[in-house]
């Protein structure tokens, strides 16, 4: 595993199987009250340029729990927000923590931390990538199934930054993927440039009954991202017909589950007897954030 995760793509399949294996390990001794202080004497420093109810919780529960300790540094805490170049502002928290976590807007942001800070950088959400709600999302599949090779995931909605990230990380794996969306909202051509490298593998589609054809996963996001406040009433007109309903449920395998990165919009992307009839799954995907975050911290600080 390289220095900082800052993209799914940095990470192979034995990286990938190795984060998992080590949250579940974590997440047992957890519920089995086997203390884990791996990173006693470890500060974390948490960069929040977005708000967040479950990337902060995790990361900073997470941290007490590995015996370490989280910063909680917002916009207006540092000189980042007034002008300071990244690069000065890293080359500084780099002399002071062990490492980094930001969610921010700007990929280039979290490039930028990592080339100049000299400490792991984790990406916590871009407007391009959401790598560590993925690899939840991975560690919650393969839970209830067992295996992630051979799995057909489906993703409907905004090729956002989740989707972006489920086509790397779930191709990687050994999965297809399958992503229905409105054309003029696609994923990044970075992340469909790089299913070109898995052909078969991956469906592109405009048609949501396609794309849900005898899924395993059934997965979807907010039709309106954080910052796009002002589009959400265009956005869900162009989104009408993209959403996860019992007539798409029932397209999917019988056994199939459904994820939702969370918060949601009942009767958006998602209506409410969806998600109540697969709540537990969805839930398990939140409570994996903290589990899977924990063993990232572990596999770049420790």
């Amino acid at each position: 595993m390289k220095r900082s995760l800052l993209k799914m793509a940095d990470l192979s399949k034995a990286d990938i199987d190795d984060l998992l294996n080590l949250a579940e390990q974590l997440k047992y001794e957890r519920k089995n009250g086997i203390a884990h202080p791996y990173l006693a004497g470890k500060t974390l420093g948490m960069i929040f340029q977005k708000s967040s109810t479950r990337t902060r919780v995790s990361f900073e529960v997470g941290m007490y729990q590995l015996g370490g300790y989280a910063l909680f540094l917002s916009a207006r805490d540092l000189q980042i927000g007034r002008g300071e170049p990244v690069e000065d502002t890293a080359r500084v928290l780099g002399r002071y923590v062990d490492a980094i976590m930001i969610r921010t807007f700007s990929q280039k942001e979290v490039e930028d931390l990592a080339k100049y800070s000299g400490v792991p950088v984790i990406n916590g959400l871009t407007d391009y990538e959401h790598p560590c709600q993925v690899l939840a999302d991975l560690m919650t599949i393969r839970e209830y199934k067992g295996t992630l090779e051979g799995l057909k995931l489906c993703f409907i909605g905004d090729g956002n930054n989740v989707a972006n990230s489920l086509i790397v990380g779930g191709l990687t794996v050994g999965m297809t993927v399958a992503v229905a969306c409105p054309k003029n909202h696609l994923p990044h051509p970075d992340a469909l440039e790089f299913a070109k490298n898995y052909p078969g593998k991956f469906i592109l589609t405009e048609d949501v009954r396609e794309a849900a054809k005898d899924s395993d996963v059934l997965y979807t996001d907010v039709w309106a991202s954080m910052g796009m406040e002002d589009e959400a009433e265009q956005r869900r007109k162009e989104f009408q017909g993209y959403q996860i309903n019992a007539e798409i449920e029932a397209l999917a395998k019988p056994d199939a589950i459904v994820q939702h990165c969370l918060p949601a919009h009942r009767e958006e992307e998602i209506t409410t007897d969806v998600f109540e009839r697969h709540a537990n799954e969805i839930f398990d995907e939140a409570e994996n954030r903290l589990h899977i975050q924990k063993a990232i911290l572990v596999k770049l600080m420790s």
